[in-house]
Formats: C-alpha cells, sequence, structure tokens
C-alpha cells in the first residue's frame, strides 16, 4: 500500500534516507530495519519540549495556583471527538519486538495503546489530580494555552516558592504550549493496530491509566506539585 506524503512532514524524510542507506550496503540482504510510527505520545521526559502530559501539567498547577477553572484550550472537535495516544513505555516494548522478531523485520507499524479516549474525560482525570473542581470546556474562552499562559511566569515562581520540594525551573523550560495547542487543536487520529497484532505484537496500554500513570511520574519528581 502506497504511503500518503504530508508535506512538512520529516518523519517521512527520514524513512527515505533509511531506505537509500540500506541500498548502499553491501551487505543489505542481512541489514533490516523497521518503522514505528505512534500517535500522541503520553510519556515523562523532564527535557523533552514536546510533551503534551507535562505541558497539561504544568497548565493545572497554574490553574491550581491562580484558583481559576481548568478550562480545555483546544478545539471542540477535540474535545469530543475520539482520539489514540501511544505509552512511551509501549512504544520502546514495540521496537524491542521488532529487533528480535524476524517477522517483523522489514516492515512499518503504527504504534498506539489499541483503544481511543476522549479529552473531555481524561480532563476530568487531569483536574482531579490537581485538586480542581470547576473544569471543562467553554466556547469562546478556548483560545490555546499560548494566549492562555502568556504572561504566567510570575504564577509558577510562586507555584515553585510555595511547593519549596518543586525542582527550579522557569516556566518556559517546563511549558511548551505551542506542542499542546498543536494536540488539542484538532479532532484525534484513530490509526489501526491490526497489522502489528498480525506479525505478532498484541501489546497494548489503558489510555486513561497511562494518562495517570505519567502525571503520577512528573508529580513525583517533583516538576509539579
Amino acid at each position: 500500500m502506497p504511503r500518503l506524503k504530508i508535506k512538512n512532514n520529516f518523519y517521512y524524510s527520514l524513512e527515505d534516507v533509511l531506505f537509500e542507506e540500506v541500498k548502499k550496503k553491501k551487505e543489505s540482504s542481512t541489514v533490516t530495519w523497521s518503522v514505528h510510527r505512534p500517535n500522541t505520545i503520553f510519556g515523562f521526559s523532564p527535557y523533552s519540549l514536546t510533551n503534551v502530559v507535562g505541558t497539561l501539567c504544568v497548565y493545572a498547577a497554574i490553574c491550581k495556583q491562580e484558583g481559576s477553572p481548568l478550562l480545555f484550550p483546544g478545539s471542540k472537535e477535540a474535545w469530543e471527538g475520539f482520539a489514540a495516544a501511544s505509552d512511551a513505555d509501549l512504544v520502546a516494548e514495540q521496537q524491542i519486538w521488532a529487533a528480535v522478531d524476524p517477522y517483523a523485520k522489514n516492515e512499518a507499524f503504527n504504534c498506539n495503546n489499541g483503544d481511543v479516549f476522549k479529552w473531555k474525560h481524561l480532563w476530568k482525570v487531569l483536574a482531579e489530580r490537581f485538586g480542581i473542581e470547576k473544569y471543562g470546556f467553554e466556547e469562546g474562552k478556548n483560545v490555546g494555552l499560548v494566549k492562555m499562559m502568556k504572561g504566567k511566569e510570575r504564577v509558577w515562581e510562586e507555584v515553585v516558592k510555595k511547593n519549596h520540594q518543586l525542582q527550579e525551573r522557569k516556566l518556559e523550560d517546563v511549558g511548551v504550549w505551542w506542542f499542546a495547542d498543536d494536540v488539542l487543536g484538532v479532532e484525534g487520529m484513530i490509526d489501526s493496530m491490526n497489522k502489528s497484532k498480525e506479525h505478532g505484537f498484541l501489546g497494548f496500554r489503558n489510555s486513561k491509566n497511562s494518562f495517570i500513570s505519567w502525571i503520577d511520574k512528573y508529580k513525583a519528581f517533583k516538576i509539579v506539585p
């Protein structure tokens, strides 16, 4: 099946580089490859600039500090529509499987948790994890985090000062608003795991539990209170 070319998607450019380099190898018949295509990744990294869970945790902490409702910053389509996510550990599991299972060689695989969710349901989870009673979607106030978090540096400093055990990180180092806006601004993409299952990879995650576990990890590492 031909793959869809998407303008400015550098992942496909990387695939092209991979295929060309494999062709150059004299021992190309023994060189194998695999391609893994995750959906929105739920995971943890104190250094990743494109991590939606961490950014949403910082947003929730700021709302809690201000006593303001946790308003969904994205589109109504994203709020009400179905979406899929990829647990970071699951992505790693699939890559390890593909590296050792001969049936996975020279193939490209989607990688998601195997279920679907709605942000309107995970938003309740996020609010509960930060002790916020008022939350939800309000038409006209879903203007995106880039605008909503403008000038919130002082509030974040208060969060860090109030919670003495937190790592002293600047707001721009923990909240990447534009990336969260990209994720929450459109209806989620649903991709199939059938090919992975047919080739022998049966891993899965419960997306709600995955979301909770990564929120808790940000708390455990004292990035958010």
